[in-house]
């Protein structure tokens, strides 16, 4: 039972904090600058090559 007692306790405190930390990293990342420019060319990916739908002998292969 001790060592549930402390693992509970580090749970609640150290492990709470840090993953709040690790939270605001990731949000700070995301909204970091310059990383629009990259979420915008990642979201245009699928508009880069052709502009026309693929026939249906190109969707079978």
């Amino acid at each position: 039972m001790e060592e549930y007692t402390l693992l509970r306790q580090f749970a609640d405190s150290w492990m709470l904090l840090l993953l709040f930390v690790f939270f605001i990293g990731i949000i700070i990342w995301v909204f970091r600058p310059g990383a629009s420019k990259e979420y915008n060319d990642t979201a245009n990916i699928p508009f880069r090559h052709q502009d026309k739908p693929a026939t249906s002998k190109e969707a079978r292969q």
